[in-house]
């Protein structure tokens, strides 16, 4: 997976588009920006990831000979184009908002500004990235937040489609907040902690259970969770376990890490049993982990009925997305660079209102409130515009503009979401290690409300336009005959 050649991970019209550009001689630069529409799972915010592996892409993308002779016998393309294509190499700017960052629809995730060949190239392999990783790092997210501050564990890798969605998916899913994956794979690729007990099978291997809990505590004293659902939990697990765990403790082994894992049953029910039955026995600090086609709605249910679950193993829900399996990223032509160098905005139309693009070359600012330190809204802007917090700024609702709010000055503070990746090909980005984007992605969700957190009807953030970008977007509308 790491040394695949990804030049040719794109859509058929990407590689005929360039063609026709090459071919009239159009060599424009232009800005393309990568956004989606809607949050995943029709929550109230996404998490941002996938940029390293964006950055890698983009870092290796060439056409080697295997893949100017394949689409040489495609018999589309012109020779005097394949050459090209052979010495072909990025050159233009990325701008991206990090990994791990909270956002909202409708604001540029990656800017792409770069002779329209280039950034016409780019454009499927950047979404396929993105679309996925940031899907897998909002429903963790969710997952997490139902949790309460239990550790989540991402154990899908089984249940993933293909062994890139399973492995990258971990990883997406560690930013969103899992504190580690099953996927060992994923844990050498980037660092992250893999995690993990036994199955039924090791259990139904032995003579008997306790046979089988004795051994593996034997192997794994330091990390014994046992799976005490084989045969019967209550009357057979989790007695078992705690013989093991008496005889561990008479035989002076510390009890650094250990408990039971359930993967079946009513778990609320049967979580509480086990939580008496074990301090019962003297094992108040046992882990009581659980597993079972879990998502974010179970365990907040779970939760509301009084399961004394302290650990939580998430396997299809969360690799899959199930419920949203898609995030829905666009990638549109937002401005065209003339001979004077000033970018000539851009608008595509649609009778869907949603699917009308914000024109021009533009960046984005988070707007917090200074006592709180929550965000009260996101600004996107003009790239040459600036912003002074020690006066008042008075922000709108695009689509309904006379919904207007005053912030006064030294209430609010600001800053600019979309960071340089790639100045004139080359990377000027050093990508933090997984465990540090999920550092910085606790703090970032740190900043929502709780309302907007909510999984039934969250309170949505204001995601507005400046004065002087939403009056050039009207006046192109106007020009137009649209509005």
């Amino acid at each position: 997976m790491s040394t695949l050649n990804l030049t040719l991970l794109t859509d058929l019209y990407e590689l005929t588009m360039m063609q026709g550009y090459f071919k009239t001689k159009n060599r424009e630069v232009v800005v393309f920006d990568a956004f989606y529409r809607n949050n995943p799972c029709n929550g109230g915010y996404a998490i941002c990831a996938g940029l390293e592996q964006v950055i890698d892409y983009i870092e290796n993308l060439h056409f080697d000979e295997d893949d100017i002779s394949y689409l040489r016998g495609l018999g589309i393309f012109d020779d005097d184009f394949l050459e090209y294509l052979s010495n072909f190499h990025f050159s233009g700017d990325i701008y991206a908002i990090p990994e791990g960052t909270v956002i909202f629809p409708r604001e540029p995730l990656i800017k792409v500004v770069a002779p329209i060949m280039e950034a016409q190239l780019v454009e499927t392999a950047i979404l396929n990235i993105l679309n996925h990783q940031s899907l897998i790092a909002t429903k963790a997210a969710r997952v997490c937040y139902a949790a309460q501050g239990d550790g989540v564990m991402e154990f899908g890798l089984r249940r993933a489609q293909g062994p890139d969605s399973g492995t990258y998916g971990a990883r997406a899913a560690v930013i969103g907040g899992c504190c580690g994956t099953s996927n060992v794979l994923c844990g050498q690729l980037f660092d992250v902690p893999v995690k993990g007990t036994h199955a039924h099978s090791w259990i139904m291997s032995f003579p008997d259970e306790y046979t089988a809990f004795k051994n593996y505590a034997t192997l794994y004293p330091s990390a014994c969770i046992l799976l005490v659902d084989t045969y019967d939990t209550l009357k057979s697990g989790i007695p078992n376990a705690i013989r093991v765990f008496t005889e561990m403790r008479e035989a002076g082994i510390p009890l650094t890490f250990y408990g039971i894992r359930m993967d079946s049953g009513d778990l609320a029910y049967l979580s509480k049993k086990a939580r008496k039955m074990l301090d019962d026995a003297g094992f108040p600090d046992a882990v009581i982990s659980a597993s079972n086609d879990l998502d974010e709605y179970l365990i907040e249910s779970l939760k509301n009925q009084g399961a004394t679950i302290t650990s939580w193993g998430v396997g299809t829900h969360l690799i899959t997305s199930k419920d949203c399996p898609a995030f829905g990223g666009v990638y549109k032509l937002a401005a065209i660079q003339n001979e004077q160098g000033e970018f000539i905005p851009k608008i595509k139309l649609s009778e869907n209102t949603e699917k009308v693009t914000n024109p021009g070359n533009k960046t984005v600012y988070r707007i917090y409130e200074e006592d709180s330190h929550k965000i009260k809204a996101d600004l996107i802007c003009l790239a040459d515009e600036t912003f002074d917090t020690n006066k008042d700024l008075r922000i709108f609702d695009p689509h309904e503009p006379w919904k207007k709010t005053l912030l006064k000055a030294g209430t609010y503070s600001m800053r600019e979401l979309l960071v340089k990746i790639f100045d004139q090909g080359t990377c000027v980005y050093h990508s933090p290690k997984v465990m540090e984007i999920q550092k910085y992605c606790d703090k970032e969700k740190e900043t929502l409300w709780n309302e907007t957190k909510r999984f039934v009807n969250p309170h949505k953030v204001y995601v507005d336009l400046s004065d002087k970008l939403y009056d050039m977007k009207r006046q192109i509308l106007n020009e137009m005959g649209q509005e």
